[in-house]
């Protein structure tokens, strides 16, 4: 047997250090070649860290949420033959230390020619924590009670704790029978019955119990990154708001109608091309809103190209893939991008390059989008357009009341690049270009 090191990958661009975002792995697990063994994390990108050859885990060369310079250790693994380092060479500091390997035994070891002619002996595989409360009995087997630790974090897929957020199910207290005790969403059934069967005798006394638990939950991975971020853009940018009623009405009908004539040859078409179209439009003339600002150097540049981020929300938090030439796409070429990265995004397939660059974003809550809002510019960049939901409100027109679907822009700019007058004169062109969506194919 030897020891096959795998360091932290160059992940180019002259990055010198990363995240390590999760561990699909554990000491003792067996694994084979191109399985993926961890995610790190630089800028929005998240990286997966494939293993070059068959083996087992030996040990981990860091923690989840800690950042490591490229080359350094990541990952220990016992594979046949002699392995790409010496079998009793030591680690760095931290990561041999925090290292959970099989303990070395060379009093007991054979001589040469008898270990030859045994049979190689198992994996070792990691031992049960007692009090760990997960059960490796059949899910028919009663559930346990018993809680992890506080600082042992559960396992489980992506879907499978948004299925336990949605239901307000605390992972933490949920039995596991998973592989490498991880909760499964058999698992998650299991404990809403058991919650079910206890329902009629406590359901009201639970409903009103006094709760004192606590949950402390690490920053780390793109949550990280979001707060670097939004600190970094409230700190050096002095925000301000400006809001506008739109009657969206016409912009809807052609909307529909554009939708039952195109939409099985070209795809459907949501509001954000159309926000996109009119942004695009209104930019021609306020130059210096596509524009980013390099406050350390005290320069301005403004672009030609608009390169539109269009924030999208993932269940790790919200990301910004980039439209890229955004005035070069009609509608449905618009709508497929905007499709492609968004899904790029959520799925976590989304290229460094597809997550920076933008000059200038759209940002939309869907349905969710309320009255108004304060979005919180794109540092370096110096507007950011945000779209609330759309209403059906009552709206004097020609001096009748009728029936109107209307819609808020709430949008932020950088006060040192634009000037309120030129945000305001720029969302009233949008406004126009909405609130009469022919303009939007008149050049």
């Amino acid at each position: 047997m030897g020891i096959h090191l795998i360091k932290m990958p160059d992940i180019g661009e002259g990055i010198a250090e990363v995240e390590l975002v999760e561990w699909h792995v554990q000491p003792g697990d067996a694994v084979v070649e191109d399985q993926i063994l961890a995610d790190v994390m630089t800028d929005k990108a998240t990286v997966q860290v494939p293993s070059p050859v068959n083996g087992t885990v030996e040990s981990l060369g860091g923690k989840v949420g800690e950042v490591m310079a490229v080359g350094s250790e990541l990952i220990r693994l016992q594979v046949d033959g002699a392995g790409n380092i010496a079998a009793n060479a030591g680690g760095t500091g931290a990561a041999r230390a925090d290292a959970v390997a099989e303990p070395a035994a060379s009093s007991n070891q054979q001589p040469e020619s008898e270990a030859a002619s045994q049979p190689p002996k198992p994996a070792k595989q990691p031992e049960p924590v007692p009090d760990s409360g997960r059960s490796v009995a059949p899910t028919s087997a009663v559930i346990p009670t018993a809680a992890r630790a506080q600082s042992e974090k559960p396992l489980a897929s992506p879907a499978v704790r948004k299925r336990a957020w949605d239901l307000g199910i605390e992972l933490q207290y949920v039995p596991a029978t998973g592989a490498a005790g991880q909760i499964t969403h058999t698992d998650l059934d299991a404990w809403l019955a058991r919650g079910t069967a206890g329902a009629g005798a406590t359901g009201r006394a639970a409903a009103y119990a006094s709760r004192d638990d606590e949950q402390q939950v690490s920053v780390i991975g793109l949550r990280r990154k979001i707060a670097e971020k939004m600190q970094e853009s409230k700190r050096r940018i002095p925000h301000f708001t400006y809001v506008e009623e739109i009657d969206v009405t016409e912009l809807e009908a052609l909307r529909a109608r554009l939708n039952a004539r195109w939409a099985g040859e070209r795809g459907k078409l949501t509001l954000l091309p159309l926000l996109a179209r009119a942004i695009v439009l209104a930019l021609r003339d306020f130059p210096q809103i596509n524009a980013r600002y390099d406050d350390d150097a005290g320069v301005v540049t403004r672009y030609g190209a608009v390169h539109l981020g269009v924030a999208a929300q993932t269940e790790s938090g919200l990301m910004v893939p980039v439209v890229r030439h955004a005035e070069a796409l009609d509608l449905w070429a618009c709508a497929a991008e905007i499709a492609r990265l968004a899904e790029a995004a959520r799925s976590g397939r989304a290229a460094r390059d597809e997550l920076s660059g933008s000059t200038i974003t759209l940002s939309s809550l869907g349905a969710l989008g309320g009255v108004v809002s304060t979005p919180v510019i794109n540092h370096p960049e110096v507007a950011i357009v945000g779209v609330n939901r759309v209403v059906e409100r009552p709206v004097i027109l020609g001096g009748a009341v009728v029936a109107r679907k209307m819609m808020n822009l709430s949008s932020s700019f950088d006060h040192r690049v634009v000037d309120g007058m030129h945000a305001a004169e720029f969302i009233q062109k949008i406004r126009g270009y909405l609130e009469c969506p022919a303009m939007l194919f008149v050049e």
